[in-house]
């Protein structure tokens, strides 16, 4: 049976369990854009993410003998909420690892979808490495190892999400924009446009820190990537799927690489204007549509709006990351001159009105001339940093500038 053939078969397999979601145009968006941008929200499933249509499709097709051997998955959070919570639809024991990385917030809803079905060990920093323990785990017991993407019966499942889109939107979809982090989620979509709606352009997301989705199609051959930013970690993966990548980089119109810094911009918008709650992958979607302004003007555009599994404690870093990529925050080592007023004059006179001081840590020597200290400046405008910088020059106070200088900005203020 081919893989479309499969995906029409899961749609009936997961009804009643994987919600049909809803296709809602969003005005702020389409407004923006001068196009129609709908947003496709896989963030209301029961699970709050699209992770469920593939791990139950897998775990109901397994048979009586596979499923009193248990399952084993690897994965950081969302597809262990769509193994937990088809555990317990299906009574089917898992042990489930994780990196310990992985947010509390996701931890907790793993136990709280699987209940006494699911056992939960964390090993790791990296999906990767948590992948590993998985795999030696599961192949000691002897159980039944539920991939979160290289596996036909998840991507059949996570296809389903494609056969909605083309049902539900009225006129003919010019573009569809993907979160990618293994290649589940994009190989299935790309399956059904292919049959379905061939002239539709199927763009990947992948985050810049981890886009080993187009790192694997540029070199012709699936390439495991030696670091990889963790921060969008529902899409941080450092090796993608061998399945998924031959149907991606066969059907992938194109893959944009969108800054985690951009995509924490966009949590917060959808936050403040929309009232929807997304996680970092979630986002990816419509962070990309400004790298693809010009061509989707006047066109009709879905987002998949992947998962909304986020964690509070990480807004401080949401903000902090967002403030930084929009050129609101800057840090500097500050050498102040050891004299009387030094201080003063740089509040007074080189910190403009609506600037504000977020961060300063001084270490006075004594016996020296200057003394240095780390200070972080909030702006109301991103124009300001050219004056703060102006001055600073203007009144030889010597400076180092550490937005640029990652590996000291981290030591210093992380």
């Amino acid at each position: 049976m081919n893989l479309f053939h499969q995906i029409n078969e899961a749609r009936t397999k997961i009804k009643g369990v994987a919600m049909h979601t809803p296709l809602l145009k969003n005005e702020n968006y389409s407004s923006e854009f001068n196009a129609d941008i709908w947003l496709k929200r896989e963030d209301l499933q029961p699970v709050r993410s699209y992770k469920l249509r593939g791990a139950y499709h897998k775990m109901v097709s397994l048979t009586p003998f596979e499923t009193n051997r248990g399952v084993v998955c690897a994965s950081a959070g969302n597809h262990a909420q769509g193994v937990a919570y088809a555990c317990h639809k299906l009574g089917i024991k898992a042990t489930i690892f994780m990196p310990e990385t992985t947010p509390q917030q996701k931890i907790k809803q793993v136990r709280l979808f699987g209940k006494s079905l699911v056992n939960i060990t964390l090993a790791g920093d990296t999906f990767d490495e948590c992948f590993h323990h998985a795999k030696v785990f599961c192949d000691a017991q002897k159980a039944v190892f539920i991939h979160p993407f290289d596996d036909y019966q998840v991507i059949a499942g996570q296809g389903t999400v494609a056969l909605e889109l083309v049902d539900d939107c009225i006129q003919p979809i010019d573009y569809v924009f993907i979160p990618i982090g293994g290649g589940g989620l994009a190989a299935g979509v790309c399956t059904v446009f292919k049959q379905l709606s061939p002239t539709t352009k199927l763009i990947g997301v992948e985050p810049a820190g981890a886009a080993s989705m187009k790192t694997s199609i540029k070199n012709n051959c699936n390439t495991t990537l030696d670091d990889i930013d963790k921060f969008v970690d529902g899409a941080a993966v450092k090796r993608v799927g061998n399945l998924t990548f031959e149907c991606c980089r066969n059907n992938l119109h194109d893959i944009v690489l969108v800054p985690e810094g951009k995509v924490c911009t966009t949590i917060l918008r959808l936050y403040n204007e929309e009232a929807i709650v997304v996680e970092p992958a979630g986002a990816l979607t419509l962070a990309a549509l400004d790298f693809y302004r010009t061509q989707i003007a006047g066109k009709q555009v879905v987002c998949i709006i992947s998962g909304s599994n986020n964690d509070i404690t990480r807004t401080e870093e949401i903000k902090e990351r967002s403030l930084l990529y929009e050129g609101l925050k800057h840090y500097f080592i500050i050498n102040f001159p050891q004299r009387p007023g030094a201080l003063k004059e740089f509040v007074n006179e080189i910190v403009g009105d609506q600037d504000d001081i977020t961060y300063f840590q001084f270490s006075k020597k004594t016996n020296r001339e200057y003394g240095p200290a780390v200070v972080g400046i909030e702006l109301m405008n991103a124009d300001d940093y050219k004056r703060i910088e102006k001055e600073l020059i203007h009144r030889k106070f010597n400076y180092r500038y550490l937005n640029e200088n990652e590996d000291l900005f981290t030591q210093l203020i992380g």
